[in-house]
């Protein structure tokens, strides 16, 4: 519903999507900033707007390395200066130092299947880490990522077989629960 109150917030985002690619953190992410009318941040979209190239492109220019310490530039500023709601690209919680900086923010973990994130990813051509055999590097990345997502996370909705409307809908559901500040580790949890 536009116009539906945010839940309150002392400091920092409304709200934090971490998720694997193809978890639906853009989508979900969208959706809710027009429901509670606040902007909505991506910080792969600032990563690329700060070094002028597309993700896959600085993957490939420069190394992962590279763009990783971009990343974490993106999300310290989206966490410091964003009141809405921000995005944080798949990889963005494999920095210690990232994690340490979600502690205390409204983190939601959308967690996805291999199955749903291959769907939703498709060929996965801007997803330079996707691009060669996609389902094996997913569920890799799923299996690497998801006790890191876990760990930051004080909220995770399991996406299989929701549309991002139903999702928003859980998000916030559950943020409107949530403690202010809200404790890590998965305080709220809705499986399927």
């Amino acid at each position: 519903m536009v116009g539906e109150a945010a839940p309150a917030a002392p400091a920092g985002p409304r709200a934090v999507l971490v998720g694997a690619p193809g978890a639906g953190k853009t989508t979900v992410g969208t959706r809710l900033a027009q429901r509670w009318g606040v902007g909505f941040r991506d910080t792969d979209a600032d990563v690329e707007a700060e070094l002028g190239r597309s993700v896959a492109d600085i993957f490939i220019e420069f190394g992962e390395e590279y763009f990783r310490a971009a990343e974490a530039r993106a999300v310290a500023a989206a966490l410091a200066e964003h009141r809405g709601i921000v995005a944080l690209g798949g990889g963005a919680v494999l920095d210690a130092d990232t994690r340490a900086l979600l502690a205390g923010h409204r983190v939601v973990y959308l967690e996805v299947g291999v199955s749903d994130a291959v769907r939703r990813v498709g060929l996965a051509r801007d997803r330079p880490l996707l691009v060669e055999g996609p389902r094996a590097r997913l569920a890799a990345l799923l299996k690497a990522r998801q006790p890191l997502y876990a760990e930051v996370a004080a909220v995770v909705i399991d996406t299989a077989g929701r549309e991002p409307n139903e999702v928003a809908d859980l998000v916030a559901a559950a943020l409107a629960e949530l403690p202010t500040p809200p404790a890590p580790a998965a305080s709220v949890r809705i499986p399927r």
